[in-house]
């Protein structure tokens, strides 16, 4: 399908809702809306295996840091009645959980899938939920630990209902703000050599985003309700010898944000930071560190100036695909199957073998191999005062570069990890690259195969047909 005709498809069939149509007259105070923020207590009080590192073998040995699920609630019940955004404190939310939450909520909120975003601050040390990553493991995991991770994802979904519930029953007369600072402990993490990947560590001269929006909520009285901020970065300073739960950098930012804030609630989301470790890292201290620099950042943008958002908020949604590259054929399947029951084969030949035998299982059950990710998009706009993208997947930063000079960065921005975690999105020159974010990675997500070169103009088409024409750049209009 060509461009133009996809971009017309998916214009065709978005879902808008319009959550108010308020606006300040000129001049006047800046008008309020309906907003609510909650926090529900999300860590086991049990032992459950933890994901995003392939080399832990066993479940987790206690509890260093708690984990939080956080919503805010905008708008209030007229209409098509309020949009909610939901940061989770783990590596990854299945779009499975999502619609689960959805169905359990539509017949008490009205909510639908346009007007609740729910992302994930993809920290390293958070429970393994089912669905997500799931070719991680070389080995089949013990009936124990399926039997925690079933427990967990059923208990995280009753969670996050309850905190989506909690923020909208908490919705009072408040007012939002903006600002957008810098803090600078991303680092881009692919070194190359003679422009291909050759591993992780620390490439000074790789593409990051430092960039740290803000949005600010007070109530009528000018009081401090909530904040919410966004940096594209791993959340991986501890490493995969650290086997306890813990929120990592995202979640010593929110602890600090709220003991600045006096109690405020504190959410953190993820920009496009999938190419990006924090630096230093692989020690506990760190995390500190890295949470102390983004919540002194906080303090300095609360205490400066903030530019008012208009709480007209239009929602957007709509489920593209974005293709694939050329998928292996069956022979290929049954070289990789056959070399991961190789004595001594490595731990990528065993989870590459594994996944091939699955995907000849599928072929033989007269299923093709799919062609392309199915893949939302969604966008928040305020009014002209502030767009919010929001992109599945763990994004590289190229994406959240592109779409900053199409579109007016400083109105403009751009979480990752939202709505669903199917795998890496890359971008054209990480697969001209190559390494694990184009092709390794893909393996532990079940995909089969890389994504096609043809993956980033379809998302940024996509992204272009969602975002209001009144935040293009000029150089763009």
């Amino acid at each position: 399908m060509r461009a133009s005709n996809l971009v017309a498809s998916i214009v065709l069939g978005m879902s808008i809702a319009v959550l108010s149509t308020t606006t300040a007259a000129e001049g006047a105070a800046p008008a309020s809306v309906p907003v609510g923020v909650a926090k529900v207590d999300i860590t086991p009080d049990y032992p459950v295996r933890l994901t995003g590192y392939a080399g832990r073998k066993g479940e987790s040995q206690g509890v260093a840091q708690r984990i939080w699920a956080k919503a805010l609630a905008i708008g209030g019940d007229a209409g098509q009645g309020a949009a909610v955004l939901v940061t989770v404190d783990n590596c990854g939310v299945p779009a499975a959980v999502k619609a689960e939450v959805l169905r359990r909520l539509a017949p008490k909120t009205g909510l639908t899938a346009e007007r609740l975003m729910l992302c994930s601050t993809h920290t390293h040390t958070g429970p393994w939920l089912k669905g997500y990553l799931p070719w991680l493991s070389a080995d089949e995991l013990p009936p124990e630990h399926v039997r925690h991770i079933e427990q967990y994802t059923e208990q995280l979904t009753g969670w996050i209902e309850q905190v989506v519930l909690d923020a909208m029953a908490a919705r009072k007369p408040s007012r939002l703000a903006s600002a957008q600072g810098t803090v600078r402990f991303a680092a881009n993490r692919r070194v190359l050599k003679d422009g291909k990947w050759t591993g992780f560590g620390v490439a000074p001269e790789g593409p990051v985003d430092h960039s740290l929006p803000l949005l600010r909520i007070t109530d009528a009285k000018g009081k401090l309700a909530g904040v919410l901020v966004n940096y594209a970065c791993h959340c991986t300073t501890l490493g995969s010898e650290d086997n306890q739960i813990h929120g990592d950098w995202a979640g010593c930012a929110q602890q600090m944000i709220e003991a600045d804030q006096g109690g405020a609630i504190a959410l953190v989301s993820i920009g496009c930071g999938a190419d990006a470790n924090p630096e230093p890292r692989i020690k506990m201290e760190y995390t500190e560190l890295h949470g102390r620099e983004v919540a002194d950042e906080v303090k300095r943008l609360l205490a400066g100036e903030m530019k008012t958002v208009e709480p007209a908020l239009t929602a957007r949604l709509v489920e593209t695909e974005l293709p694939f590259d050329r998928l292996p054929s069956r022979e290929e399947l049954e070289r990789r199957a056959e070399a991961g029951r190789a004595a001594g084969a490595s731990f990528y030949a065993v989870t590459s073998g594994r996944l091939a035998a699955s995907l000849l299982g599928r072929l033989d059950e007269g299923k093709p191999l799919p062609t392309a990710l199915k893949y939302p998009i969604a966008v928040w706009a305020f009014g002209d005062d502030l767009a919010m993208v929001f992109l599945a997947g763990e994004v590289v930063v190229d994406y959240s570069l592109a779409l900053k000079r199409q579109f007016d960065a400083s109105r403009l921005w751009i979480t990752a990890y939202a709505n669903d975690v199917p795998c890496y999105i890359a971008s054209r020159r990480i697969l001209a690259e190559g390494g694990y974010e184009a092709d390794s990675s893909m393996i532990f997500y079940g995909q089969p195969t890389r994504l096609s070169p043809d993956a980033e103009p379809r998302l940024l088409d996509a992204v272009r047909s969602l975002v209001p024409e009144g935040f293009r750049a000029a150089e763009h209009k």
